[in-house]
């Protein structure tokens, strides 16, 4: 049986911590990893340019040849994943805020969804909101653009990292649940728990692997047994460097401790 190859796509770093669970859920296909490291953050930019840099990323992974790509990135899912899916024949899957089963788990409770500025701003997450939560339950909205740069420069100490959070986050609403609705934030669960105490912290990531393995079986795609190989791309060129792939493994080894 040939290897079956997924593409993983995300502005940066964030979607590694999607890729680890899907290695640890499918352990057995080649994976291919495509951080936009030239053009991070996307939280903050134009839905054209997000468009453009999606569409370069996963044209980058359709020559590779993938059977299906995960967009790991939820601004590039908002902005970008109508016109990726028209454009490219084979599935893509893409990520959104977890608001649905966080309704689900805390119906009536204070909810805090976090996510970043175009996200937030966007109409696919309010429409979202408006599928699961009446106008009385709707839950409290903040951007946290300061993560993905706290991320993507490799600060995870919880006192810098909550020193921020303080100064975006209401403690006093006393939430039952906050969405992390960036694949950068998983990274910060520690951070938060220290901030808010014993609260739900949910994301998207089970989600959209579940929903990769559904529809690669849908499509009658079989990963095999024998244990896959991980490649990691920086705007399409290979990751080489020794310091840089070793921060990676820190990063998977990171998102299976902190989950």
């Amino acid at each position: 049986m040939s290897k079956v190859k997924i593409g993983f796509f995300d502005s940066g770093i964030g979607g590694i911590s999607v890729l680890s669970y899907a290695r640890r859920r499918l352990p057995g296909a080649d994976y291919i990893y495509y951080a936009d490291t030239d053009h991070v953050p996307y939280g903050t930019k134009r839905r054209a340019e997000i468009i453009r840099y999606s569409d370069a990323a996963v044209g980058f992974l359709a020559r590779q040849g993938v059977s299906a790509v995960v967009v790991a990135c939820n601004t590039a899912t908002s902005m970008a994943i109508t016109y990726l899916r028209e454009k490219y024949p084979f599935p893509i899957i893409g990520m959104e805020p977890a608001v649905k089963p966080a309704a689900a788990a805390h119906p009536g409770a204070n909810i805090l969804v976090c996510a970043t500025p175009v996200t937030i701003a966007g109409e696919k997450l309010h429409t979202l909101i408006e599928h699961n939560y009446t106008s009385d339950d709707f839950p409290d909205l903040v951007g946290l653009p300061e993560l993905v740069t706290f991320a993507e420069n490799g600060i995870f100490d919880c006192e810098t990292v909550c020193g921020y959070l303080e100064t975006v986050i209401d403690r006093t609403k006393n939430y039952a649940a906050v969405v992390l609705g960036c694949t950068h934030f998983g990274y910060f669960r520690d951070s938060f728990r220290k901030l808010l105490g014993d609260v739900d912290l949910i994301d998207g990531t089970q989600g959209t692997v579940n929903r990769l393995i559904s529809i690669l079986s849908q499509n009658g795609i079989d990963v095999p047994d024998e244990p896959g190989s991980t490649a990691f791309y920086q705007t399409g060129r290979p990751v080489a460097d020794p310091a840089v792939l070793a921060y990676y493994d820190q990063l998977l080894i990171r998102s299976e401790i902190l989950k």
